[in-house]
């Protein structure tokens, strides 16, 4: 798990040559940062002919405008995604206590 795009992105450098089955990216990472360069990451890759192997793309945010542009930006390379945003399988919680 990556909480900043820069860890993200370096995250997946490290996983260059993995498959991954899932990946799950949120648009709005706080403190004015977004997912943007890590989807450059992807795109990258793509255009350099050796796109990152991952089974699903799956696209979790509270901003549908994000979520949008995120899913084309990476479908247009050839990478499965799918919006999972207001979807019942996805919660967010604040204040979780597991008892």
């Amino acid at each position: 798990m990556a909480r900043t795009s820069t860890a993200g992105a370096e995250l997946l450098e490290r996983c260059r040559d993995q498959r991954l089955d899932e990946l799950w990216l949120d648009h709005d990472l706080g403190e004015g940062d977004t997912i943007w360069p890590v989807v450059e990451v992807l795109e990258h890759a793509a255009f350099d002919g050796r796109p990152l192997d991952v089974g699903i793309i799956n696209i979790h945010s509270a901003n549908p405008a994000g979520a949008t542009k995120m899913a084309q930006a990476l479908r247009r390379w050839g990478y499965r995604v799918n919006i999972v945003s207001n979807s019942p399988d996805v919660a967010y919680f604040d204040n979780l206590t597991v008892t």
